[in-house]
């Protein structure tokens, strides 16, 4: 569920709606969690200036070492062929690595390090203070968003210093790898019949045991609780009293949490493609079927209108039946796709879904361009993949995908793990395939986090009423609009600023909507929300 930076990464390439690429391994003892009641408030004082958290004790402030630590700004290339660097160094940021304590209820304990950039405010005049950058995921590397984000900003980015933060153990922070050989453990589909689902189960159980046994001692840690705390030391260590924030689909989570534990700790708060806390879980699209069988209709019918380019039918149906057709294809027997890689039913799922989180023209080309490659491997005929589609299979089919999807997984269940029972899933399965014969069996599949150990703390309830932006298409095919207006209506203080009729994951700076744009840099500029909810429509 994540918003990616660019309409490329929005997919992953067709895959990275679900997961980023990250990266390596941590171990740790285990200990006590921190702060076990679900909805209590983070105790950690706030301090009022950077001179008064200065003086601040570790008896009053056990976290006073680390709020005060000095930040060792330095160039964010790490070599040549850095890209990320490169463009963070040309635009003239600067990096720096943040000490964080592994557990929070031990803060004298073990350190890990949080990756940051910063590109500073040039209008000092008008500064406001820090804004940080969430790309989504979970475990969407976000050391880039400066760079990016500032573009769409225009001139209010240099009321801003921006600031991009790898997640713990994501990217350039203390990374985590299972070593996984596939990159794909929370977007598989169940498959046909019970025997491809009891396949299903052994791998979700192997890929939860084997990371277990490589890094169980640090997996209590990996949560979305703890980021935001990371966040907060963050911002204690910038000697800022609060930070605003920008958050895409499981950012904007995140953003939430962060108010949750740290209430009063944020200025301006934008969480674009909303995901309320109630629809957080370890079944990734569970709730979005329709969203996603509509998409895949509305795409169909795209492609038809463009049958003499791609030849997948001149009817939505006709479309459609090409579809089904690959879906059995693949449930027969794999398909062969050059001499490497072969896709089966568990997997195959993934690549049309991974390309429904976009109406815009070049991403249905994209997904077009695919389907008529996997039409012909479905007839049983040579196919070779054009560099996209291979990239893609190799993250999903490969090792090449271990780190992110490991990271991924590691959040996701350290927050939410839920053992529902084997026999669970598939009725679930079983009961959604009726209506939705393609979304169904994938979101609603069971996943590692039925066999990882229980989350170290509970999921994070929110009884707080904050002043935010809440950006939303009607069509989300990833969070879909319901929990917008849920959360809207949890936070009344909020406004809801909706994209009507489009089938579009991620907006802001993602879409190319004027109207969108517009009236989230009025609020990042001015700091005062709409008098009421608005509504943008979909230009030509």
């Amino acid at each position: 569920m994540s918003a990616s930076t660019t309409r490329r990464s929005k997919a992953f390439t067709a895959v990275a709606s679900f997961t980023a690429v990250l990266a390596a391994t941590a171990t740790a003892t285990t200990a006590a969690p921190a702060n076990a009641s679900a909805s209590a408030t983070d105790t950690t004082p706030a301090p009022t200036t950077a001179t008064a958290t200065a003086t601040a004790t570790t008896e009053s402030n056990p976290l006073a070492r680390l709020h005060n630590q000095r930040i060792h700004w330095h160039t964010c290339a790490l070599g040549p062929d850095d890209e990320t660097g490169r463009a963070l160094d040309v635009a003239g940021a600067d990096c720096a690595g943040i000490t964080v304590p592994l557990d929070y209820s031990d803060p004298g304990g073990r350190t890990i390090t949080v990756a940051i950039s910063r590109l500073k405010a040039t209008d000092t005049v008008h500064r406001v203070g820090p804004l940080l950058l969430n790309d989504g995921g979970p475990a969407g590397p976000s050391l880039h968003m400066p760079v990016t984000k500032s573009k769409v900003m225009g001139e209010v980015a240099g009321r801003y210093d921006l600031i991009g933060m790898d997640p713990r153990f994501v990217g350039r922070s203390t990374p985590l790898d299972c070593g996984w050989d596939l990159g794909s453990a929370l977007v598989r589909s169940a498959g046909a019949d019970l025997a491809g689902y009891r396949e299903e189960v052994a791998i979700a159980r192997d890929l939860a045991e084997r990371c277990e046994r490589a890094h169980g001692g640090v997996l209590p840690y990996v949560t979305t609780r703890n980021t935001a705390r990371d966040m907060d030391v963050v911002r204690a260590a910038l000697g800022e009293d609060t930070l605003s924030y920008l958050g895409y689909s499981y950012g904007s989570y995140l953003g939430e949490v962060y108010t949750q534990l740290f209430p009063g700790r944020t200025d301006r708060v934008v969480l674009d493609s909303v995901n309320p806390p109630e629809r957080y879980s370890h079944t990734l699209l569970r709730g979005a079927e329709a969203a996603n069988e509509a998409a895949l209709r509305a795409w169909a019918g795209w492609a038809a209108a463009r049958h003499g380019t791609y030849g997948l039918g001149d009817t939505r149906g006709q479309v459609l039946a090409t579809v089904e057709h690959i879906l059995d294809a693949a449930a027969e027997k794999p398909l062969r796709i050059g001499d490497a890689y072969r896709l089966d039913e568990h997997v195959l799922p993934a690549l049309f879904i991974g390309g429904l989180g976009s109406d815009l023209a070049e991403r249905r080309a994209d997904l077009a361009g695919t389907v008529r490659l996997l039409a012909r491997a479905a007839d049983r005929k040579p196919v070779e993949p054009t560099a996209a589609l291979a990239g893609q299979l190799e993250f999903l089919l490969t090792g090449a995908g271990s780190a992110a999807t490991s990271q991924m997984t590691a959040i996701i269940c350290g927050d939410v793990a839920d053992r529902r029972g084997v026999g669970s899933y598939w009725r679930e399965v079983e009961r959604s395939r009726e209506r939705f014969p393609l979304a169904g069996p994938l979101a609603n599949n069971i996943t590692p986090c039925e066999f990882w150990d229980r989350p170290a703390e509970a999921p994070t309830v929110l009884d707080n009423d904050v002043p935010a932006l809440l950006v939303a298409a009607t069509g989300d095919p990833r969070t879909v609009y319901a929990g917008a207006q849920a959360m809207r209506e949890k936070w009344p203080s909020s406004r809801l600023l909706t994209l009507k009729g489009a089938r579009q994951h991620g907006l802001y700076g993602e879409y190319g909507n004027a109207c969108v744009d517009g009236r989230v840099n009025a609020y990042l500029r001015t700091g005062r929300l709409p008098a009421h909810d608005l509504a943008c429509a979909v230009q030509p």
